[in-house]
């Protein structure tokens, strides 16, 4: 069986093969823009096909002779909904057997910025062709990683998620149950709601305590300070007010997912947050 993962070059998309060399029982094909990016994925047998999601016709041809995809999101907001059915429609063409794509939890009652092109792509393949399945992956503990240090030195972890929680697991966790529904049978039709262990940040903030031997407490801020906080840390305010507006997404309950979904396919225990930080910080 032939397997492709677009955005092969990606953080996740990368894990995901990874994941799949590891399990090495198919021909792995990284779907990239940028072939040198890949390079050392090539020497370990994997087949690097080039295309966009913008470019219908190289994406057809990358598919040809693949039986399954993952469509791994974009990140071109305001061209996602676009950029994704042009994927899927390369893969009707090209005869894919099946195409999984990693969304948001909740997606078709998720009120968060960053969930909004997703609804839109959930639309989109509802109306597909060929059988697909849905990977709402909730938050990545790396998503606190890129401050980290910065939260040790200061003692206090910022945020407006008031005492709501999140759902997380690693980068790694999603990557490999990725590749577990690219692998095995069962998953067409298929909406699987993925997170791991919950916290709030006040809880977050302990385990940064725990993990870096330092204190830190969380401060929480209404959503339009905690954004004009990140927009003066250097951050784009676009992405600063989507930031803020997940945040609040938090102390909605919409990035809570208690399924078990993520332990079942993965067959093991998620990663815990504590792991994740302490590998950061090392």
């Amino acid at each position: 069986m032939t397997v492709a993962v677009t955005g092969a070059s990606g953080q996740l998309g990368r894990l995901v093969v990874e994941s799949l060399l590891k399990d090495g029982n198919q021909q792995v094909v990284a779907v990239v823009r940028d072939p040198a990016k890949v390079a050392d994925l090539a020497e370990r047998g994997v087949e690097i096909r080039v295309a966009s999601y913008d470019d219908p016709e190289a994406l057809e041809r990358a598919f040809a002779g693949v039986q399954r995809v993952l469509l791994v999101s974009g990140n071109e907001f305001s061209k996602r909904v676009d950029q994704h059915a042009n994927v899927l429609h390369a893969a009707e063409n090209a005869g894919v057997e099946l195409l999984a794509y990693t969304s948001i939890p909740q997606a078709q009652a998720n009120p968060m910025i960053l969930a909004q092109e997703h609804t839109g792509t959930e639309a989109v393949l509802a109306e597909a062709k060929i059988p697909t399945t849905l990977l709402r992956n909730s938050w990545y503990w790396e998503n606190y990683t890129g401050g980290l240090a910065h939260t040790v030195e200061s003692g206090v972890l910022y945020g407006a998620a008031r005492d709501g929680k999140v759902s997380g697991a690693s980068r790694v966790d999603y990557a490999d149950a990725a590749a577990r529904v690219l692998t095995t049978d069962g998953h067409a039709g298929k909406v699987y709601e993925l997170g791991g262990d919950t916290h709030s940040y006040a809880e977050l903030a302990q385990v940064i305590s725990e993990v870096s031997g330092k204190p830190v407490r969380y401060q929480d801020l209404p959503e339009d300070d905690y954004a004009a906080a990140l927009a003066g840390a250097g951050l784009d305010a676009g992405y600063a007010a989507v930031l803020a507006d997940a945040d609040t997404g938090i102390a909605d309950g919409v990035l809570t997912v208690d399924t078990g979904d993520l332990e079942r396919l993965l067959g093991r225990p998620v990663t815990p947050a504590a792991d994740v930080f302490r590998a950061a910080l090392s």
